[in-house]
């Protein structure tokens, strides 16, 4: 089932590309964008995530904390944080709970791969409630950036 919007956002702990444990719930009385991501180095991700990092004041400037999950190891993630010069954590999501828990996962994505990230847009507030979910079945398309931005200013 679907998470909507006023449900309890699942907790959970993540290693980001720093090896640092990141945990949502030591976000509490933050706002927090989620975004995930099928897979690190490819087009479409990349936008994404560069969205976030050229608004990245804004989110800043109302005390938004941005995360990025996808099921790439930390490793990987560390390379593409470094070549995109990511201002927030990128977080390990490597045994699938997390983007399971969120409903933001393929069984099967492209060329046979299998269990990989959606694309995916959450805004939790600072209780932890779902202010904003956005799961896109297509992963060539971007999440509504200008909604979520409207929902974190609300």
């Amino acid at each position: 089932m679907s998470l909507q919007v006023g449900d309890q956002a699942p907790d959970f702990k993540l290693y980001s590309s720093d090896l640092a444990e990141v945990s949502l719930a030591a976000f509490k009385g933050k706002k927090v964008i989620i975004h995930f991501f099928p897979m690190a180095f490819t087009g479409t991700c990349t936008e994404q995530l560069c969205t976030m990092r050229d608004n990245f004041s804004f989110y800043e400037g109302i005390n938004a904390q941005v995360l990025g999950i996808s099921v790439d190891s930390p490793f990987s993630l560390a390379k593409f944080k470094e070549a995109q010069n990511y201002q927030f954590p990128l977080l390990s999501d490597f045994n699938k709970d997390v983007s399971v828990a969120y409903s933001a996962f393929y069984d099967e994505f492209v060329f046979g791969l299998k269990g990989v990230s959606k694309r995916a847009a959450f805004v939790i507030d600072e209780e932890g409630k779902i202010a904003y979910a956005e799961v896109l079945e297509n992963a060539g398309d971007l999440p509504d950036f200008k909604a979520i931005n409207d929902t974190l200013k609300a």
